[in-house]
C-alpha cells in the first residue's frame, strides 16, 4: 500500500480551515422589507439604491401599493419591517390593533394635493372648485376607502362644498399612480394627485393647488413593523431616511422632510 503523501495531506487540511474560517467571517446579509406609499416610489428607488450602495449586507426590498392596500397585507401577516404611509389613518388602524411598535412611529414628511391636467389641456382651471363646471366631465381620483391622495381630495372637494356636485364625475383609482396615468393617457379631464406625482411626468400640468386647511395635514408617518425580525436595522435605515442624503433626495421629488 502507498504511504500518505504528507504535503499533499498538509495542503488539504490547510484548505479546509481557510474554507471553515473564510465561511465564519463572511457577514449574513438582512434583507428589509419596506411597505410604502405609491407616491414614494420614485424617491425611495433612488434612497434605496444609495443604503445598499452604504450597507453591502442588507437589501432593501420595496412594495410599493396604496396605503389601504398595505395596512391590509400587513394585518393579513404580509412580510414587513417598515411601513411608510402617506396618511396617519392607516397607521392608526395598525397601532390601535397593536402591529407596529409603537415607540418607533414618526412622521418623515409633508407633501400637498394638486389639480391636474394633461399637458396640452385647454380648459380653463385654476381652482378646485372649477370642477363643478359643465366643461369637466371625468375626473380622476383616487379610492378615499384606500388612497390617502383620494381620501384628501374629496375633503377638498367636502370642504368647498362640491362633492355632493361633482361625484357622479369621479372615476376611482387604486393608487395615485393610476389617476395620474388616466390624465397622462387623456382617459379624464383632470386628476387629483400628490405635487409630488404631477412632478415625475411631462405629459402632465398643475392646474391648482388643493385648499391650505386640506395640504397643512398631509404627513407620512412611518414606523417598524412588531413582528420584524430586524428592528436594529429597520432603526437604522428609518435614521437613514432622516438623514441629510436621502433628504436632499425626497426635496428633488417635491416632499418636505420634517425633523427626525
Amino acid at each position: 500500500m502507498t504511504k500518505p503523501n504528507r504535503s499533499m495531506f498538509k495542503l488539504a487540511v490547510t484548505a479546509i480551515l481557510v474554507l471553515a474560517f473564510s465561511g465564519c467571517s463572511q457577514v449574513q446579509s438582512i434583507t428589509l422589507n419596506i411597505s410604502a406609499a405609491a407616491s414614494l416610489t420614485d424617491a425611495l428607488q433612488e434612497i434605496n439604491q444609495l443604503y445598499e450602495e452604504d450597507n453591502p449586507d442588507v437589501k432593501i426590498q420595496p412594495n410599493y401599493s396604496s396605503s389601504g392596500n398595505l395596512q391590509t397585507q400587513i394585518e393579513q401577516g404580509a412580510p414587513a419591517d417598515i411601513f411608510i404611509s402617506a396618511a396617519s389613518k392607516q397607521m392608526d388602524a395598525l397601532e390601535s390593533k397593536d402591529l407596529i411598535i409603537g415607540s418607533t412611529r414618526q412622521d418623515l414628511l409633508n407633501n400637498r394635493v394638486v389639480l391636474i391636467v394633461s399637458s396640452d389641456s385647454a380648459l380653463q382651471l385654476d381652482d378646485f372648485s372649477d370642477l363643478a363646471g359643465e366643461s369637466i366631465q371625468k375626473i380622476a381620483m383616487g379610492d378615499p376607502e384606500f388612497v390617502p391622495v383620494g381620501t384628501y381630495g374629496k375633503s377638498a372637494l367636502e370642504l368647498l362644498g362640491i362633492y355632493e356636485q361633482v361625484q357622479p364625475k369621479l372615476i376611482l383609482g387604486s393608487d395615485v399612480r393610476q389617476v395620474l396615468s388616466y390624465v397622462e393617457n387623456g382617459n379624464v379631464d383632470a386628476g387629483i394627485v400628490y405635487s409630488t406625482d404631477a412632478a415625475i411626468s411631462n405629459l402632465v400640468k398643475i392646474a391648482a393647488d388643493g385648499p391650505d386647511e386640506i395640504n397643512d395635514k398631509i404627513v407620512y408617518p412611518l414606523a417598524i413593523i412588531k413582528t420584524s425580525k430586524h428592528v436594529e436595522a429597520a432603526q437604522a435605515y428609518i435614521d437613514f431616511l432622516f438623514g441629510s442624503e436621502a433628504g436632499t433626495v425626497f426635496e428633488k421629488y417635491g416632499f418636505k422632510v420634517l425633523e427626525d
